[in-house]
């Protein structure tokens, strides 16, 4: 009976030790997950952005755009700290609402109206005219965006 209990223990202990942060992307709540750079609601998941740390937490992004110009910020060097985080975005030909692509794997085409206009979408297949994350980074710090067009259809640029 002792050896059982002792056996029991020690499951019990075992399970309950966590063999490391979860990384697995997560389900999007509509009413409460908001973009961490422009604080708009997450609206369209095909097009949304998550990252997860170490311990944990989730900043969301409703376009791959928002999360480029919030990874200059400091809040962006607080919430990675560890150095360890998986950045998740969603597959836009995908069929469901729960569908995602390791950001640094997926390919992206330019073009799309995307929620804050910067214009890129995820894929998992590769075209002719695929760009990686790298490149999408690098090109949307260029401006090589649709955004002027989005800010001026929505009355958002400034006139001087």
């Amino acid at each position: 009976m002792k050896k059982l209990m002792l056996s029991l223990m020690i499951m019990v202990v075992l399970g309950s030790c966590s063999s490391g942060p979860n990384f697995k992307p997560r389900k999007v709540n509509y009413d409460r997950d908001v973009c961490a750079q422009c604080l708009m609601g997450i609206a369209d998941q095909h097009y949304a952005v998550q990252v997860i740390n170490s311990e944990g937490d989730v900043r969301w992004f409703d376009d791959i755009g928002c999360l480029f110009v919030y990874m200059k910020s400091p809040d962006w060097q607080k919430f990675v700290k560890s150095g360890a985080y998986k950045i998740w975005i969603g597959d836009s030909q995908g069929s469901s609402d729960n569908e995602w692509i390791d950001a640094h794997k997926a390919f992206y085409t330019f073009g799309k109206n995307t929620p804050m206009g910067y214009g890129y979408s995820a894929e998992k297949k590769a075209t002719d005219s695929s760009f990686t994350f790298l490149q999408v980074q690098k090109r949307i710090v260029e401006g090589k965006t649709i955004r002027e067009k989005f800010l001026e259809k929505y009355k958002l640029k400034r006139k001087n």
